[in-house]
């Protein structure tokens, strides 16, 4: 339609104009709704970094790492004491539990030496107890704990030779008189029992105490006493004027005899080389401590 006043021309012209500027006011709410949506996209040419992160990615981002122990030692977390175990001339240094029992050290011991805990003595200030911690017997670092004992193989190359030489004394000395009847014995024995003799207790059996033996006679009248030094697999046999040091090993052979009219003593002999000629002879050795001298001699332990 043609309007008053306006050319064709002029009115085509507004009209187009008209249009053009309809178009330009419905694209500004759009381009706002883009403005204002992008931020919460996946990525966009503007916000900040944080603004453009998906919940999803915030829950994906790993925690911090702790710090972890590789868990190497075996006793982490347990008081440890350094040892010095010391068995048939060799010496070990032995990290163990303080709060573990003298039952699990000989456990400990029987694997870096192989000697079997029954073939086992321990000790650390007399015989260690077995259901005692190391911290209830007060054992501290650089304790030494000496161990006595022999593998099976040891005892049955040892004792087997020992064992023939038992027998064939024994046998002899069926054939002969007592002992303590025999005139070179006689001259000892008809002195009497020595002023410091050492209480006897008949019918009992008793472990070596931690004195030495004394109070007893040799072959000569003269005191004698035996030292048993466990940790060194040695019996001294001191007299005034001298100490023999015999390593057990050396000793063939230990024989003894109640004496007659005092049962309650023995007369005993240790025999130190092939013949009855090597015995030396001790004399009023208490009863009760008989059996402990012949196993610690000849290495079988006894246990009460």
């Amino acid at each position: 339609a043609a309007f008053p006043g306006v050319p064709r021309g002029g009115l085509y012209t507004i009209i187009m104009a008209a249009a053009a500027a309809a178009a330009d006011g419905a694209e500004e709410p759009g381009m706002e709704a883009e403005a204002q949506e992008l931020p919460l996209g996946c990525g966009g040419g503007g916000g900040s970094p944080a603004a453009g992160r998906s919940p999803e990615a915030e829950e994906r981002r790993e925690p911090p790492q702790a710090s972890v122990s590789n868990g190497g030692d075996e006793d982490s977390g347990r008081e440890l004491v350094e040892l010095k175990v010391i068995w048939n001339k060799n010496k070990y240094d032995v990290k163990f539990c303080l709060d573990s029992t003298g039952a699990e050290l000989k456990q400990k011991i029987h694997s870096i030496t192989g000697l079997p805990p029954a073939m086992q003595k321990v000790m650390f200030k007399g015989l260690l107890p077995e259901e005692k911690t190391l911290r209830e017997i007060k054992i501290t670092n650089g304790s030494k704990i000496m161990v006595v004992g022999s593998t099976i193989n040891d005892v049955l190359a040892v004792n087997t030779p020992k064992e023939a030489a038992q027998q064939e004394v024994k046998a002899e000395e069926n054939k002969k008189e007592p002992l303590c009847r025999q005139k070179q014995h006689r001259k000892v024995l008809d002195k009497g029992k020595p002023d410091d003799v050492m209480p006897s207790v008949k019918g009992v059996q008793e472990r070596l105490p931690t004195v030495p033996l004394s109070g007893m006679y040799n072959k000569s009248g003269g005191k004698v006493r035996l030292t048993f030094k466990l940790e060194q697999d040695q019996l001294w046999i001191g007299t005034k004027e001298r100490t023999e040091k015999l390593p057990m090993g050396s000793i063939k052979n230990v024989v003894s005899e109640p004496i007659e009219g005092h049962e309650d003593y023995h007369m005993m002999a240790f025999q130190l080389g092939p013949t009855e000629a090597s015995y030396y002879w001790v004399y009023w050795v208490p009863t009760q401590y008989v059996d402990a001298i012949k196993d610690t001699v000849l290495g079988k332990w006894q246990y009460f």
